[in-house]
């Protein structure tokens, strides 16, 4: 159980999938949330995204029927993601609504969304290394050239959206363009 939305999840996601399970690998994990963030509602494609390619690399039915485990992992991934929140807020949502202006639980609330921002902190970092250092490792993290178009990207994308306040859409659209150039020519 977690407090937070998508972000705060997301390194529990990865952990379990990537470090625990050894379901997919970092990089796929990066993959899916790339697949989450070009749809509205980025935690359920991430945690499906996950889910299936657990029970694709898994074969959970057997080498003949990978897309069947696959798609029985990402609904069981999704359904067990999913149902907690929903049964905590049938039923608990009335008793919530009536500690609303009680100190002894608005304080420790205060330190939870504080602890919310650290995992979201840590997620960024945890993206940045992963796209910057792809060949980097636990035991040599900066290891392998960095990927400076990446960098350059990240730093253009930056000063667009915070010092020329130009919109989301068109910064993701321009990434997007010069990430294809790139690649094509590379």
């Amino acid at each position: 159980m977690t407090f937070g939305g998508a972000y705060a999840v997301l390194p529990y996601v990865y952990q379990g999938g990537v470090e625990t399970h050894g379901w997919l690998t970092g990089q796929q994990m990066i993959d899916g949330r790339a697949l989450g963030e070009t749809t509205p509602g980025p935690l359920i494609m991430v945690v499906a995204f996950v889910g299936f390619v657990g029970g694709w690399t898994k074969e959970l039915f057997g080498p003949e029927t990978q897309l069947l485990a696959g798609i029985a992992g990402a609904s069981v991934a999704t359904f067990f993601t999913f149902l907690p929140s929903f049964l905590f807020i049938l039923v608990g949502a009335p008793m919530v609504e009536a500690t609303r202006h009680d100190l002894k639980f608005t304080a420790p609330l205060t330190g939870i969304t504080a602890a919310v921002v650290g995992v979201i902190i840590n997620l960024a970092v945890f993206f940045a290394w992963h796209v910057l250092w792809p060949q980097a490792s636990q035991a040599a993290p900066f290891s392998g050239r960095l990927e400076w178009f990446s960098l350059l990207v990240t730093l253009a994308a930056f000063l667009a959206l915070w010092r020329y306040k130009i919109g989301v859409i068109p910064v993701i659209a321009a990434s997007a363009l010069a990430g294809l150039a790139f690649s094509s020519l590379t």
